[in-house]
């Protein structure tokens, strides 16, 4: 029992090891006595920006609110890195509009789509927009504005005064050859063509505090230089650090005690261990959970679909603003909460039955919340409900939502002409109650609409079907005289009267009975009869559903 009672949601166990760093750790205590805790995360605005980045900032958030409901002061910033360069062309943007941009910081390239600042804008905003849609509570930033409003001049200057012992920490982590074992680590505007991708900082001035730069033609592979020759102030928005040296500088330069990332990064040697080592030795502030100064730790899994891994610049997957398209954000979120950081997610909504499956579990786990669901102990309770506070969006309401059964309703939406029916249909028989709530009538519409949806456009054959009209001849010749016997009879009987579900089991052994037919053959002659198909939805469901005038119509022709 006491195990039981020591559960921890990993949101809660996260929240719960920052406030002892924060307590133990004399620089952490004065930034949160100063800033709060500050839980953070980035995104390169390259294109359009998978489901995989949805995880971490999903992660982010739940961090932040399990803090906050600890009483501390927490926020989640979610920043945009539109200095960064465009190095690849993104699948959905015109080649001959772009080509020209190519090395330039993102915040500086027009947008595709009118009404957005610049490319930056519209790809982030892409995603951030449906923020609201998934409970996601977070400031946004712009990493470009923090280079020019003068945030980082103060890591700037300590990074270029210690650019030798930042290049001992590269060729330390680094394969042999990394540019990063050579150069200062700063990257200039070149104030002639406007990319950022090809100077080369030559000399730093820390009396003048001015970098000597060149802009290379050839530079790197994918953007051409224009040969300036010049000099400038680091500071301003003058350039940006390359990425590892920058991640450990935001660090120290915004206070922050969290950022987490996906376990590519944590590998050996990688991003993060350069990373850490830059910002422990170099910047001397604590390298935010889950590293430390010496640990990388772990990042979280991989989201795929169907076991392929996301990329926004190679265009590769499920955008996350798309993602909506597949499935609701309730239980998208629902999927990112109740899952461990450290557990690889892969979800195909297409063609399989995992949608199903997700809000079989959410419904269950709802339940459970209410108390309309009984656990086996104290520990999963306590699971249960903790994943449900932290993956519902919005105020958790006093008493339980209307819940309809996933594979009921793509029964129903199929045999019924629209949502309205079906909602009829299913206060007809209990699984509604007649005196809807507003709310409860457009969540329950909003569920049904997506069904209709999923049934349409993703699930698999076996859960699709149409009603026949008649039976077709070719199946009728192709039934023994006992299977015609029992539809027979079947109509027979669903013509004398309506009949509630336990009686119309009743009816089908009577049925087997007489006939002699096992009970598998009768339920395939059935679905054979009515869809065309040898299964189908649970047949007293479906008869229900359907009518039982309208099933005897059908099988009538067999008379």
């Amino acid at each position: 029992m006491k195990e039981e009672k020591s559960f921890k949601h990993w949101a809660d166990s996260i929240a719960e090891k920052l406030e002892e760093r924060a307590n133990t750790d004399p620089i952490l205590a004065k930034v949160v006595a100063e800033k709060g805790y500050f839980v953070y995360d980035e995104k390169t605005p390259s294109g359009k920006i998978h489901i995989g980045a949805g995880r971490g900032w999903v992660i982010h958030d739940a961090v932040a609110k399990a803090l906050r409901a600890r009483g501390l002061k927490a926020k989640f910033v979610l920043s945009s890195d539109d200095m960064d360069p465009l190095d690849k062309m993104p699948v959905d943007a015109d080649a001959k509009k772009y080509e020209k941009y190519m090395g330039a910081p993102f915040m500086n390239i027009p947008s595709p789509v009118s009404g957005y600042k610049s490319y930056a804008e519209y790809y982030f905003r892409q995603a951030t927009d449906k923020f609201a849609e998934f409970g996601i509570e977070c400031e946004l930033a712009s990493t470009g504005q923090d280079y020019i409003d003068g945030k980082f001049n103060r890591t700037i200057k300590i990074a270029l005064d210690n650019s030798d012992k930042i290049r001992e920490i590269y060729k330390r982590f680094s394969r042999k050859g990394s540019i990063g074992t050579e150069r200062i680590p700063f990257n200039p505007i070149c104030e002639k063509c406007g990319r950022i991708a090809t100077t080369l900082v030559t000399e730093w001035d820390s009396k003048r505090e001015v970098v000597k730069y060149k802009c290379l033609p050839d530079f790197v592979p994918w953007a051409k230089g224009c040969g300036y020759e010049g000099e400038r102030s680091p500071y301003n928005g003058g350039g940006k650090f390359p990425w590892k040296v920058e991640w450990a500088a935001k660090w120290p330069t915004h206070g922050v005690i969290m950022e987490t990332a996906g376990k590519d990064h944590f590998s050996a040697g990688g991003s993060r261990s350069v990373a850490i080592a830059i910002s422990d030795e170099v910047f001397d502030y604590p390298p935010p959970y889950p590293s430390t100064r010496k640990k990388t730790g772990d990042g979280y899994e991989f989201f795929t679909i169907g076991g392929r891994k996301m990329s926004t610049s190679k265009g590769r997957g499920i955008s996350f603003s798309d993602m909506t398209d597949y499935a609701p954000a309730t239980m998208l979120r629902y999927l990112l909460v109740k899952t461990r950081p450290r557990a690889v997610i892969d979800f195909d909504p297409v063609g399989t039955n995992k949608m199903i499956l997700l809000f079989e579990a959410y419904d269950k786990t709802e339940r459970i919340y209410f108390g309309k669901d009984a656990v086996d102990n104290e520990r999963e309770l306590a699971h249960e409900k903790r994943v449900y506070e932290l993956s519902h969006i919005g105020p958790v309401p006093k008493t339980m939502p209307a819940q309809i059964p996933f594979t009921h309703a793509t029964m129903l939406v199929q045999i019924l002409p629209d949502i309205k029916s079906v909602v009829d249909s299913l206060k007809s028989t209990g699984h509604l109650s007649e005196n809807l709530s507003s709310d409860d009538e457009k969540y329950v519409t909003g569920r049904l609409t997506f069904v209709k949806k999923w049934v349409a456009e993703f699930a698999p054959e076996e859960y699709k079907f149409v009603v026949n009209e008649k039976v077709p001849d070719d199946v009728m010749k192709s039934f023994s005289d006992a299977q015609k016997d029992a539809l027979t009879m079947l109509a027979e009987s669903l013509r004398k009267k309506k009949m509630a579900e336990d009686e119309l089991y009743n009816e089908f052994k009577r049925i087997c009975s007489e006939t002699g037919l096992a009970p598998k053959e009768f339920f395939r002659t059935c679905y054979v009869a009515l869809l065309g198909k040898e299964r189908g939805p649970k047949l007293v469901s479906l008869i229900v559903a359907v009518g039982q005038e309208r099933v005897a119509k059908v099988l009538v022709t067999l008379e």
